[in-house]
Protein backbone atom coordinates (compact mmCIF):
# COMPACT_ATOMS: atom_id res chain seq x y z
CA UNK A 1 0.00 0.00 0.00
CA UNK A 2 1.23 3.41 -0.95
CA UNK A 3 2.09 5.74 1.82
CA UNK A 4 0.63 8.89 0.95
CA UNK A 5 1.76 10.54 3.69
CA UNK A 6 5.30 10.01 2.71
CA UNK A 7 4.95 11.25 -0.84
CA UNK A 8 3.69 14.30 -0.43
CA UNK A 9 5.21 15.32 3.21
CA UNK A 10 1.80 15.93 4.26
CA UNK A 11 2.02 18.13 7.55
CA UNK A 12 0.00 16.55 10.90
CA UNK A 13 -2.88 18.26 13.10
CA UNK A 14 -0.02 19.70 15.21
CA UNK A 15 1.70 21.76 12.62
CA UNK A 16 -1.86 23.43 11.20
CA UNK A 17 -3.93 26.08 12.06
CA UNK A 18 -7.66 25.72 12.76
CA UNK A 19 -8.57 28.50 10.57
CA UNK A 20 -7.31 31.68 8.58
CA UNK A 21 -7.57 33.97 11.59
CA UNK A 22 -9.71 36.10 9.73
CA UNK A 23 -12.64 37.86 11.51
CA UNK A 24 -16.08 37.13 10.46
CA UNK A 25 -18.04 40.40 8.94
CA UNK A 26 -21.17 40.09 10.72
CA UNK A 27 -22.40 37.83 14.43
CA UNK A 28 -25.05 35.56 12.06
CA UNK A 29 -22.04 33.74 10.59
CA UNK A 30 -21.56 32.26 13.82
CA UNK A 31 -25.46 32.24 14.82
CA UNK A 32 -26.00 30.51 11.85
CA UNK A 33 -24.11 27.29 11.46
CA UNK A 34 -24.15 27.07 15.64
CA UNK A 35 -28.02 26.83 15.51
CA UNK A 36 -28.08 24.44 12.74
CA UNK A 37 -25.18 22.28 14.93
CA UNK A 38 -27.32 22.41 17.76
CA UNK A 39 -30.06 21.14 16.05
CA UNK A 40 -28.46 18.54 14.48
CA UNK A 41 -26.90 17.56 17.78
CA UNK A 42 -30.48 16.38 18.69
CA UNK A 43 -31.55 14.89 15.85
CA UNK A 44 -28.46 12.90 15.58
CA UNK A 45 -27.25 12.42 18.80
CA UNK A 46 -27.76 8.83 18.53
CA UNK A 47 -25.29 8.64 15.78
CA UNK A 48 -21.72 9.24 16.15
CA UNK A 49 -20.59 9.25 12.38
CA UNK A 50 -20.68 12.61 11.68
CA UNK A 51 -18.55 15.63 12.06
CA UNK A 52 -19.80 19.74 11.93
CA UNK A 53 -17.43 22.16 11.57
CA UNK A 54 -17.97 25.92 12.30
CA UNK A 55 -14.76 28.50 10.66
CA UNK A 56 -12.86 25.53 10.61
CA UNK A 57 -10.17 25.24 8.22
CA UNK A 58 -10.26 22.02 5.46
CA UNK A 59 -6.81 21.42 4.63
CA UNK A 60 -6.60 19.40 1.41
CA UNK A 61 -4.64 18.54 -1.83
CA UNK A 62 -6.47 19.71 -4.51
CA UNK A 63 -5.15 23.36 -4.32
CA UNK A 64 -1.42 24.67 -4.67
CA UNK A 65 -0.29 23.83 -1.20
CA UNK A 66 -1.48 21.52 1.48
CA UNK A 67 -0.82 23.65 4.07
CA UNK A 68 -2.89 26.44 2.81
CA UNK A 69 -6.99 25.72 4.08
CA UNK A 70 -10.39 26.58 2.89
CA UNK A 71 -11.94 28.13 5.47
CA UNK A 72 -15.99 27.58 5.15
CA UNK A 73 -18.64 29.53 7.59
CA UNK A 74 -19.57 25.91 8.16
CA UNK A 75 -19.42 22.16 6.76
CA UNK A 76 -21.00 18.70 7.14
CA UNK A 77 -19.30 15.36 6.81
CA UNK A 78 -20.58 11.89 7.23
CA UNK A 79 -18.52 9.04 7.71
CA UNK A 80 -16.16 10.06 10.10
CA UNK A 81 -15.80 10.14 13.48
CA UNK A 82 -17.41 12.85 15.97
CA UNK A 83 -14.47 12.68 17.97
CA UNK A 84 -11.14 12.14 16.68
CA UNK A 85 -9.26 9.82 18.87
CA UNK A 86 -11.86 10.85 21.45
CA UNK A 87 -10.58 14.14 21.29
CA UNK A 88 -12.60 17.46 19.64
CA UNK A 89 -10.93 18.49 16.13
CA UNK A 90 -8.69 22.05 16.38
CA UNK A 91 -8.97 21.47 11.93
CA UNK A 92 -10.38 19.34 9.39
CA UNK A 93 -7.57 17.51 7.33
CA UNK A 94 -8.60 15.09 4.70
CA UNK A 95 -5.68 13.08 5.21
CA UNK A 96 -6.35 12.08 8.73
CA UNK A 97 -9.81 11.62 7.79
CA UNK A 98 -9.37 8.68 4.64
CA UNK A 99 -9.85 11.22 2.55
CA UNK A 100 -13.76 12.02 3.42
CA UNK A 101 -14.19 15.20 1.59
CA UNK A 102 -17.55 17.38 3.50
CA UNK A 103 -21.02 16.48 1.64
CA UNK A 104 -21.69 19.93 2.51
CA UNK A 105 -20.35 23.49 2.57
CA UNK A 106 -22.42 26.63 3.71
CA UNK A 107 -20.97 29.98 2.91
CA UNK A 108 -22.59 33.52 4.43
CA UNK A 109 -22.36 36.47 2.06
CA UNK A 110 -21.14 39.28 4.04
CA UNK A 111 -20.20 42.99 3.46
CA UNK A 112 -16.71 42.19 2.57
CA UNK A 113 -17.69 40.03 -0.70
CA UNK A 114 -15.47 37.04 -0.37
CA UNK A 115 -15.64 35.11 -3.78
CA UNK A 116 -18.23 32.95 -3.20
CA UNK A 117 -20.07 32.64 -6.37
CA UNK A 118 -16.89 32.51 -8.11
CA UNK A 119 -13.42 31.18 -6.53
CA UNK A 120 -14.76 29.59 -3.99
CA UNK A 121 -17.56 27.40 -5.76
CA UNK A 122 -14.11 26.33 -8.33
CA UNK A 123 -12.31 25.09 -4.80
CA UNK A 124 -15.36 23.12 -3.84
CA UNK A 125 -16.06 22.05 -6.60
CA UNK A 126 -12.45 20.50 -7.22
CA UNK A 127 -12.35 19.29 -3.67
CA UNK A 128 -15.89 17.26 -4.57
CA UNK A 129 -18.35 18.65 -1.98
CA UNK A 130 -21.57 17.38 -3.15
CA UNK A 131 -23.70 20.23 -2.20
CA UNK A 132 -22.76 24.18 -1.56
CA UNK A 133 -24.83 26.28 -0.38
CA UNK A 134 -24.85 29.78 -0.11
CA UNK A 135 -27.10 32.39 2.40
CA UNK A 136 -26.56 35.92 1.00
CA UNK A 137 -29.75 37.93 3.83
CA UNK A 138 -28.24 41.27 2.97
CA UNK A 139 -26.26 41.48 -0.84
CA UNK A 140 -27.92 39.43 -3.25
CA UNK A 141 -29.02 42.09 -5.28
CA UNK A 142 -25.43 43.29 -5.36
CA UNK A 143 -24.34 40.06 -6.07
CA UNK A 144 -27.52 39.14 -8.47
CA UNK A 145 -28.30 36.08 -6.90
CA UNK A 146 -31.36 35.09 -4.67
CA UNK A 147 -30.67 35.37 -0.84
CA UNK A 148 -30.72 31.27 -0.95
CA UNK A 149 -29.40 28.99 -3.41
CA UNK A 150 -28.30 25.19 -2.94
CA UNK A 151 -26.45 24.02 -5.84
CA UNK A 152 -25.15 19.97 -6.05
CA UNK A 153 -22.28 19.09 -7.50
CA UNK A 154 -22.53 17.49 -11.24
CA UNK A 155 -19.92 16.14 -13.33
CA UNK A 156 -17.56 18.75 -11.61
CA UNK A 157 -19.68 21.35 -12.20
CA UNK A 158 -22.26 22.60 -9.49
CA UNK A 159 -26.00 22.88 -11.13
CA UNK A 160 -28.32 25.25 -8.82
CA UNK A 161 -31.34 23.24 -7.24
CA UNK A 162 -34.99 24.72 -7.61
CA UNK A 163 -36.80 24.99 -4.00
CA UNK A 164 -37.28 26.21 -0.35
CA UNK A 165 -36.22 23.97 1.46
CA UNK A 166 -34.41 21.77 -0.52
CA UNK A 167 -34.49 17.84 0.09
CA UNK A 168 -30.58 15.95 0.23
CA UNK A 169 -31.33 12.68 0.11
CA UNK A 170 -27.46 11.73 0.30
CA UNK A 171 -27.97 13.51 3.94
CA UNK A 172 -30.99 12.62 4.73
CA UNK A 173 -32.19 15.93 5.42
CA UNK A 174 -33.30 19.09 3.77
CA UNK A 175 -32.07 23.24 4.24
CA UNK A 176 -34.08 25.91 3.95
CA UNK A 177 -34.58 29.66 5.18
CA UNK A 178 -37.25 30.33 7.09
CA UNK A 179 -38.56 33.45 9.68
CA UNK A 180 -38.23 32.06 13.20
CA UNK A 181 -37.07 33.24 16.69
CA UNK A 182 -33.71 32.70 17.87
CA UNK A 183 -30.89 33.87 20.04
CA UNK A 184 -33.81 36.25 21.18
CA UNK A 185 -34.01 37.80 18.05
CA UNK A 186 -36.82 37.10 15.06
CA UNK A 187 -35.36 37.28 11.60
CA UNK A 188 -34.77 34.94 9.24
CA UNK A 189 -32.76 31.96 9.19
CA UNK A 190 -31.47 28.20 8.06
CA UNK A 191 -33.01 25.13 9.64
CA UNK A 192 -32.91 21.13 8.51
CA UNK A 193 -35.92 20.14 7.40
CA UNK A 194 -37.73 16.51 6.67
CA UNK A 195 -38.11 14.73 3.56
CA UNK A 196 -42.07 15.91 3.53
CA UNK A 197 -40.40 19.94 3.92
CA UNK A 198 -41.43 19.78 7.90
CA UNK A 199 -39.06 22.27 10.06
CA UNK A 200 -37.08 20.06 12.81
CA UNK A 201 -37.93 22.76 15.67
CA UNK A 202 -34.69 24.96 17.19
CA UNK A 203 -33.95 24.06 21.02
CA UNK A 204 -35.69 27.09 22.57
CA UNK A 205 -38.98 26.25 19.97
CA UNK A 206 -38.58 23.02 21.69
CA UNK A 207 -38.61 24.47 25.01
CA UNK A 208 -40.87 26.68 25.01
CA UNK A 209 -43.34 23.47 23.53
CA UNK A 210 -42.76 21.76 26.62
CA UNK A 211 -44.10 24.61 28.75
CA UNK A 212 -46.46 25.55 27.04
CA UNK A 213 -47.64 21.82 27.11
CA UNK A 214 -47.17 21.61 30.66
CA UNK A 215 -49.19 24.64 30.89
CA UNK A 216 -52.30 23.08 29.49
CA UNK A 217 -52.12 20.46 31.99
CA UNK A 218 -51.93 22.43 34.58
CA UNK A 219 -55.05 24.12 33.67
CA UNK A 220 -56.30 21.18 32.71
CA UNK A 221 -55.87 20.06 36.49
CA UNK A 222 -57.48 23.60 37.85
CA UNK A 223 -60.60 22.63 35.18
CA UNK A 224 -61.51 19.45 37.01
CA UNK A 225 -60.64 20.55 40.27
CA UNK A 226 -63.26 23.80 39.87
CA UNK A 227 -66.03 20.91 38.10
CA UNK A 228 -65.65 18.87 41.19
CA UNK A 229 -66.15 21.38 43.30
CA UNK A 230 -68.91 22.69 41.59
CA UNK A 231 -71.10 19.63 41.36
CA UNK A 232 -69.84 18.98 44.83
CA UNK A 233 -71.59 22.72 45.63
CA UNK A 234 -74.81 21.62 43.93
CA UNK A 235 -74.81 18.43 45.34
CA UNK A 236 -74.82 19.99 49.06
CA UNK A 237 -77.93 22.77 47.60
CA UNK A 238 -79.80 19.52 46.73
CA UNK A 239 -79.13 17.90 50.29
CA UNK A 240 -77.03 15.81 49.02
CA UNK A 241 -73.80 14.71 51.27
CA UNK A 242 -71.45 13.98 48.45
CA UNK A 243 -69.10 11.77 50.76
CA UNK A 244 -71.82 9.15 51.01
CA UNK A 245 -72.18 9.27 47.37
Amino acid sequence: MVNYNQLLNLPSSDELPDSDDKPVDHEIQILIPNLLRTILNRLWRDRSDWFFGVNMGIFHTTGSNPRVAIVPDAFLSVGVPRLKNNKLRPSYILWEENYIVPILVLEIVSKTYGDEYDEKMIDYARLGVLYYVIYNPDYSKRDKHKRFEVYRLLNGVYQRLQGNPVWMPEIGLGIGSEVGYNDNCEREWLYWYDSQGNRFMTPEERELQQEQRAEQQEQRAEQQERRAEQLEQMLRSLGVDPEQL
